[in-house]
């Protein structure tokens, strides 16, 4: 099963970023710029998701993609760690948030 570890690891593989800890949680940054949190309870992670692309997730798989409401007018999305179908989605999803983040000579010397 996919847990935090993995999100850890493939976080901190992604090129210069770095992990901090903020409100008590790990937060995972490039350029300074957050893209990841894992919460507490380490069952599920936030990434960058613009928020129109947001509500078309959560439609789409409600068991996979949440917004706590404290979180409704950011551009982040929920994602629970039980519900992902392999390690390639996880990276895609934390591949994609760091993208977000990540400023534009780091996106285009990434592969892939």
């Amino acid at each position: 099963m996919i847990d935090s570890a993995d999100v850890r690891r493939i976080a901190l593989s992604l090129p210069e970023t770095v992990e901090k800890v903020a409100w008590d949680m790990p937060t995972f940054r490039v350029a300074g710029k957050m893209f990841i949190t894992i919460p507490d309870d380490e069952t599920s992670f936030a990434v960058r998701c613009p928020i129109h692309e947001r509500r078309e997730l959560i439609a789409a798989e409600p068991a996979k993609f949440w917004v706590p409401p404290h979180e409704a007018a950011s551009a982040w999305v929920r994602v629970r760690l039980a519900e992902l179908e392999d390690m390639d989605e996880l990276r895609d999803i934390l591949v994609d948030s760091w993208k977000q983040a990540a400023p534009t000579r780091l996106v285009d010397a990434f592969p892939g």
